[in-house]
């Protein structure tokens, strides 16, 4: 094998060793945020409610959080509020019951993550209507992250490096099937049968 040949290899067991590390690496590494806190906590019974407090354990961006009660009927008001790794939301007056703060945010890695608080509100003399009327689903429990997958820009650059590792196999597959026009050319064996021999008795003058 030439010395060109060998470099193809090389260059093609690294850039598959690269592909590895991509789809390996980041899928371990990054973990997603988590949600740290939460005021109401998780089933706490409360008697008075004006706004709502989530922590989570990284910088987050594009809160959604909605509170409503087991007929969908929801009592948040206005727009999330966020300060670094917290988010804020108004409530409006909470009249006894049982209800679920329904969230959803983009981690700092790039991954949407929501999850659900159910909370009760207990000795409360308020009896206004809800804010507004909407439907929600999921069940109720501790947050559940969505968007594990590995991210697309890292597919794309996995493929393009196969596909250069494949050219570079196929080369070094070419150069080995082709002859190199810079060899000097094999003698002739005088007893190999397909050699053409002067006919017997003839001689030249």
């Amino acid at each position: 094998m030439t010395s060109a040949s060998r470099a193809l290899v090389r260059a093609a067991l690294v850039t598959c060793f690269g592909v590895l590390c991509l789809l390996v690496v980041p899928s371990a590494a990054q973990a997603h945020d988590s949600l740290k806190s939460s005021s109401p906590a998780k089933n706490a019974v409360v008697t008075d409610l004006k706004q709502i407090e989530l922590e989570y354990s990284a910088h987050v961006s594009f809160p959604v959080v909605i509170v409503h009660d087991a007929a969908g009927r929801r009592y948040d008001t206005g727009e999330p509020r966020t300060d670094g790794p917290n988010v804020f939301k108004n409530v409006a007056p909470l009249p006894n019951g049982s209800y679920v703060i329904a969230w959803r945010v983009v981690s700092s890695d790039g991954h949407p993550i929501q999850g659900e608080i159910p909370f009760t509100v207990a000795g409360s003399a308020v009896t206004a209507p809800p804010v507004a009327v909407a439907a929600t689903s999921g069940a109720a429990g501790q947050p559940q992250e969505e968007g594990q997958g590995i991210p697309g820009w890292i597919w794309a650059i996995a493929i393009v490096l196969v596909a250069l590792g494949v050219a570079a196999l196929l080369g070094v597959r070419t150069r080995r099937t082709t002859t190199d026009p810079t060899d000097p050319a094999e003698p002739t064996d005088p007893t190999d049968p397909t050699e053409p021999t002067e006919p017997a008795g003839h001689s030249s003058d």
